[in-house]
Formats: C-alpha cells, sequence, structure tokens
C-alpha cells in the first residue's frame, strides 16, 4: 500500500536581505494512512515550514510532495484549495473561530464551501458537535464559551467534511493542563474510532507522547523519527 504522504527531497527558501534563507533542507519522509503523528522541534526548526507544506498552505521551492497519490507541489493555489477542502482538517492553536457567530455556523463553513444543501450541512455539524460533546452548546458563542469548549468546535470543523487527515498545530497551546488532556483524548479517539490520520505540530514533550510516532525536527532536518513505545492512551 502506498503512503498516504510521500515527501522526496523537500526544501524551502525565502528570500531575506539579498539571500535565501533555507528553513527545509532535503526532507524526505513518509505518513501512512491512519497513523497519529507529532513533529516536534524547537522554534525556529523548520516543524511550522513542514505543516505548512503538508498542509497544503505552502509550496516547497524543490522537491516532490505526493498526496493521496497526487503530485501537489506543483498545483495552482485554486488546486490545493480544492484538495484542502477535501482532504484536511486544520484545528490551530488560536482556535481561529469566527466571533459573533454559533459554534453551528462556525462549524457549517467548510461545507459552505463545499457546496452542501443546507440541511445536509445543518445535520452534519449537529452531528459532529455532539462528536465532540458540545451537543448543549450549538448555538453559543465564542464569547460564551471556554477555550476547551473552543478548540471542541475548531475540531468539530476540521472533521465535519470527513477529511481524511486532521493538522493539529500547536492546539493545547492556549489551553490549561486539564483541557489539554481533553483535547488530546479526543484527538486519540478520532484516531482510533473514525481512523483519521492526526499529525500534530507541538513543542511539549507531554503533548507528543499522545501520538503513535515522534518526529524531531532541527535546523531544517529530520533529526529522529521514531516510535513511541511510552504513549498516553487514558
Amino acid at each position: 500500500m502506498k503512503p498516504l504522504i510521500q515527501l522526496k527531497n523537500i526544501h524551502k527558501s525565502y528570500p531575506l536581505d539579498g539571500f535565501d534563507l533555507e528553513i527545509l533542507k532535503g526532507i524526505d519522509l513518509e505518513i501512512n494512512a491512519g497513523e497519529f503523528v507529532a513533529i516536534m522541534g524547537p522554534s525556529g526548526s523548520g516543524k511550522s515550514t513542514l505543516m505548512n507544506i503538508l498542509g497544503c498552505l505552502d509550496t516547497p521551492t524543490s522537491g516532490s510532495y505526493i498526496l493521496d497519490g497526487v503530485n501537489v507541489e506543483n498545483l495552482s493555489a485554486d488546486e490545493l484549495a480544492t484538495i484542502r477542502n477535501r482532504k484536511i482538517g486544520f484545528v490551530f492553536q488560536g482556535f481561529n473561530l469566527l466571533s459573533r457567530t454559533s459554534a453551528m455556523e462556525n462549524v457549517e463553513l467548510p461545507m459552505v464551501y463545499a457546496g452542501v444543501d443546507d440541511d445536509e450541512r445543518l445535520q452534519k455539524a449537529k452531528d459532529a458537535l455532539i462528536s465532540v460533546g458540545l451537543g448543549e452548546r450549538l448555538y453559543h458563542q465564542p464569547n460564551q464559551l471556554s477555550g476547551g469548549q473552543q478548540q471542541r468546535v475548531a475540531i468539530a470543523r476540521a472533521i465535519v467534511n470527513n477529511a481524511p487527515i486532521i493538522f493539529a498545530d500547536e492546539p493545547t497551546g492556549n489551553l490549561d493542563t486539564k483541557m489539554s488532556v481533553e483535547i488530546m483524548q479526543l484527538f486519540s479517539k478520532l484516531n482510533a474510532d473514525l481512523k483519521r490520520t492526526i499529525i500534530l505540530v507541538t513543542h511539549e514533550e507531554d503533548i507528543a507522547l499522545y501520538a503513535k510516532r515522534i518526529i524531531k525536527i532541527v535546523d531544517g532536518e529530520i533529526h529522529s523519527d521514531t516510535v513511541n513505545k511510552t504513549r498516553k492512551i487514558k
């Protein structure tokens, strides 16, 4: 079976003061469907740049990226947007919810872009929010929800289109310890029960331990790629 994600010799540079600053330096990486992977590294290591390329939010300077059998490194912005909408859900540290908009409306948003009709959209949004434990908060706005509840809305939004891949960029960064544990348990459940591929970026060792595989990035290169034998389940 072919990998869901395959990177070959990925480089990424940005122009800076008359020269090119190289962030990623020849990344080779394969991720199979159903994996739960944590990408770790210090600030400036390139982990967020790698996440942006994996999530089709950015393109590499050179190298090959095959996502679910499709070469994506040279696709147009519109083509990348279509792939993101169909195959990828995102969860960010800052939740990225629309203010003055209900949980239901936030979760509906990806389906609006996908052209899902009203009745189906409402039902799917409701089901997704119930699945993350927010059945009694459907019409609450973000300022009426705790940080943990806002992140649950973001997760519901990420899964509502049945995207096979969930990218989580420092998803517990704005949460306390108790809420962080609850959110990571939810990701573990999505991976185990719904077979979603989870790719998590974090600098926190205790958060990375929820993943089945831990990749460490140092100075734009993969420093280690190991199976997590001390995985947190609960």
